[in-house]
């Protein structure tokens, strides 16, 4: 009867290790899992004092809702401040841009009008220098009317002289003397009138080399002028250069009223997305700076099992595996999911002091490797999985 009971006894334990075997036999398990999720850390992009914080820990907010308010009042100033310095920006580009056709029309205009004056300065100049040819020619014929004039007063002078005695001699008539000496007269007149040509003649030529000079004068200002409007092009260029300036002025400025505008936005801390509140760390009336952090958004909605796996139980393993896994703080729940990648490194490697190896006292370790598991969607509506949970996950690998 005893050895009955014994013998029942160790087939029944044998039948359960049996069923155990097989039970773990293609399963791979570990209690080195947690629950992880998505954490935000909300911060500040712009400083100042808080006015408002419409949110608790613990508390369900919707992406997009206001988590807290800075006083926008500083904010608002820089934007109406870099509205005005973008008008007047714009302004002073629209003064540029009108400028610079004005300058292409003077630059025309001054070129060609330059050039009609050395046309007209140069033409005077000829025309001087003619009339001073035209004077010393009528300085050399009246010289030569003079020299022929007196040459006739002298001849007729001495007809007069030689007639004189004749006439009280009674040898030529009162008549014939009379005429000799009529003709000397209009000898000597017709002399004194030539010698008055060659006076008059003599006072145009420096009359004539004045009115050159002048010309001349006016020909060098003249052509000092088209050079000066020769030069314009360059200085529609500078021009052109200033109108562009302008308008990278009113791009600089568009930019800070952006920004401006930007950092107004930046006032109202809005939530990134669905999660709960967590570590809460502002109040109103404090006053925070860009950068500091005000609390952290934890997402629910995406949560995964970050199970550690010894190197050893990977041989099998791949993405796509089913997986059971055991939440502790809810009684050993059971949860539906599937591998989704495995780590490219052992989670050794990712820390601050990674071991080396090559000290020469080298003992073996295994090793384990993050394997990232996703729970198959709608298996927890009331969001009671949380990150940090301790979990069990066991991976079917046949």
């Amino acid at each position: 009867m005893r050895k009955g009971v014994i013998a029942a006894v160790a087939v029944i334990v044998l039948a359960i290790g049996v069923f155990f075997w097989l039970r773990s036999r293609g399963r791979e398990a570990t209690d080195d899992a947690q629950v992880d999720g998505r954490i935000t850390q909300i911060s500040a992009r712009v400083g100042g004092p808080i006015v408002k914080v419409n949110v608790d820990n613990n508390q369900q907010v919707a992406g997009g809702a206001v988590l807290v308010q800075i006083d926008p009042r500083d904010y608002e100033i820089a934007v109406q401040r870099a509205r005005a310095e973008l008008a007047d920006a714009q302004a002073n580009a629209a003064a540029a841009r009108t400028g610079v056709p004005i300058a292409q029309i003077e630059t025309r205009a001054g070129v060609t009008t330059a050039s009609g004056g050395v046309e007209q300065a140069q033409a005077a100049v000829s025309g001087a220098e003619h009339e001073i040819e035209v004077a010393q020619a009528n300085l050399a014929t009246a010289q030569a009317r003079q020299r022929e004039r007196e040459a006739a007063a002298v001849r007729t002078a001495k007809d007069v002289e030689r007639l004189r005695g004749l006439v009280e001699k009674d040898e030529i008539s009162k008549q014939q003397f009379d005429a000799a000496v009529a003709a000397a007269d209009a000898a000597r007149a017709a002399a004194d009138a030539a010698r008055a040509e060659v006076t008059a003649a003599q006072g145009g030529i420096p009359v004539a080399q004045q009115r050159a000079a002048q010309a001349r004068g006016a020909a060098s200002q003249a052509r000092a002028g088209l050079s000066t409007a020769q030069t314009a092009p360059q200085q529609l260029q500078v021009t052109q250069a200033r109108a562009a300036a302008a308008e990278a002025r009113v791009q600089q400025a568009q930019a800070a009223l952006q920004q401006a505008e930007l950092n107004l936005t930046y006032t109202s801390v809005a939530a990134p997305g669905n999660g709960v509140v967590s570590r809460k760390a502002v109040e109103p009336g404090q006053v925070v700076q860009a950068g500091q952090p005000l609390m952290a958004i934890v997402d629910l909605d995406r949560i995964w099992i970050t199970a550690n796996f010894k190197e050893t139980q990977l041989k099998s393993m791949q993405p796509g595996q089913k997986a059971i896994v055991e939440v502790d703080a809810l009684g050993g729940r059971e949860f539906e999911g599937h591998i989704d990648s495995i780590a490219a490194a052992t989670g050794a490697k990712f820390s601050l002091l990674p071991p080396e190896n090559a000290t020469g006292n080298f003992v073996k370790v295994v090793q384990r490797i993050p394997v990232k598991i996703y729970l198959e969607p709608g298996q927890d509506p009331n969001h009671l999985l949380r990150p940090g949970m301790s979990v069990t996950p066991t991976v079917r690998v046949r």
